[in-house]
């Protein structure tokens, strides 16, 4: 796409207006005869807009004349008529032939790079890993194996299940996907114990294969064994060992406490604005409207615009929007209800699937300016979870 976006540029091109009640016939028989149009669009029910090559454009007086469409440029584009301003001014053209030689090189190399699709791999593991292997900003393009790369993050990340990597004008793209593993299943035939895998009060323990070692109503800590895969036998010399089963249903409990300021200070805009621009090449920028912020307080909002698409050459405007500071008190028995509701969708966010809610507390507390709320909710869940057995003294 972007090959075909510098060939239409440095061949030229024109923009048309075409009115008429025939714009289907006009664009059916233009294909027809191979005039190639590009960025079509509609304007009107009776008026498109679209571009074509300065050849199409000749080529399609014929096809005008036969649908009776009226055919007008709008504007003129590329390289030709480039050229024909430059012979006008020789110091401009000299300059301009030194820009476009300095674009063509500096496309040539990676400005920035883009990582996508990963959680829980942070983009500072990736980019150290990519500077390891020597791509990183400043690398020419045209020597790197992107099929190496993508083998070489596939090595490093085992969590990655699919890994993309590709070059769009100087910016290198690395998509990539996490696969989600599944705990680890224990065959059967392997010896195990069933261990808590969380802090809870037993209530009820279901053992199908090996023996039960904790009772209803006590407390168990996280990785003790409740479920032992090691049967003793007075009339065996060795324990026997065996692949424990079961559920181990426990009172378990989640807590979530958040902050709330109760007089909050909010920002109102007056309709006074100052903006600033900057020039920017890759992460460096000169200004190029100067000045002090004449606000004391203020907002800024930026708004970034490329001059080439394939060159990290941005203009960008700062629009700093001056705000007074004003404070709200905020009802109490609102900010708790809302409060309580936000800590109950957190908490349901992590329980399992198959847990049974047995009961709901909140507890609010002010401490100056701030209301404190905890939410606790009880469950009874399965906190059982097998653990191979490697030791017969285990």
């Amino acid at each position: 796409m972007l090959a075909i976006k510098i060939w239409n540029y440095f061949r030229g091109y024109v923009i048309i207006r075409v009115e008429g009640l025939t714009l289907e016939k006009f664009l059916n028989l233009a294909l027809n005869k191979d005039i190639y149009l590009w960025d079509i669009e509609r304007i009107e029910y009776t008026v498109i807009e679209g571009k074509v090559s300065l050849e199409g454009f000749k080529a399609l007086k014929e096809v005008v004349k036969a649908v009776g469409c009226r055919v007008y440029i709008v504007d003129k584009r590329g390289f030709p008529f480039l050229l024909g301003k430059i012979k006008k001014r020789k110091m401009f053209g000299i300059g301009f032939i030194i820009f476009i030689a300095l674009i063509i090189f500096l496309s040539s190399f990676i400005w920035s790079i883009e990582i996508s699709g990963n959680e829980k791999i942070k983009d500072e593991e990736i980019i150290n890993f990519l500077n390891s292997i020597d791509i990183s900003s400043g690398k020419m393009k045209y020597n790197i194996d992107f099929e190496n790369i993508r083998n070489q993050i596939f090595d490093e990340f085992g969590e990655f299940s699919f890994v993309s990597v590709e070059m769009k004008g100087t910016k290198l793209f690395i998509d990539v996907k996490e696969q989600d593993l599944p705990p680890e299943k224990i065959d059967t035939k392997t010896p195990c114990n069933i261990v808590a895998k969380k802090k809870g009060v037993i209530k009820k323990v279901i053992a199908r294969n090996g023996k039960n070692i904790v009772e209803e109503g006590q407390v168990v800590e996280k990785g003790q064994v409740l479920i032992t895969g090691i049967i003793k036998d007075e009339s065996m010399e060795e324990n026997i060992l065996v692949h424990s089963d079961g559920e181990v249903l426990a009172l378990t409990r989640y807590a979530y406490t958040m902050e709330e300021t109760i007089e909050k200070e909010i920002k109102e805009e007056t309709g006074e604005v100052y903006t600033r621009k900057e020039l920017k090449f890759g992460e460096k920028g000169i200004q190029i409207i100067e000045g002090e912020i004449p606000f004391r307080e203020y907002i800024v909002f930026e708004n970034t615009k490329s001059i080439i698409d394939f060159l990290p050459i941005q203009i960008v405007s700062y629009e700093y929007r001056e705000v007074e500071i004003k404070k709200i008190k905020q009802n109490i028995d609102s900010l708790k209800r809302s409060t309580q509701v936000l800590g109950v969708q957190e908490i349901n966010k992590v329980l399992p699937k198959d847990s049974q809610v047995i009961s709901k507390d909140v507890k609010y507390d002010i401490d100056g300016n701030k209301l404190i709320t905890q939410v606790i909710i009880e469950v009874i869940e399965d906190i059982g979870e097998k653990q191979i057995i490697y030791n017969r003294e285990d």
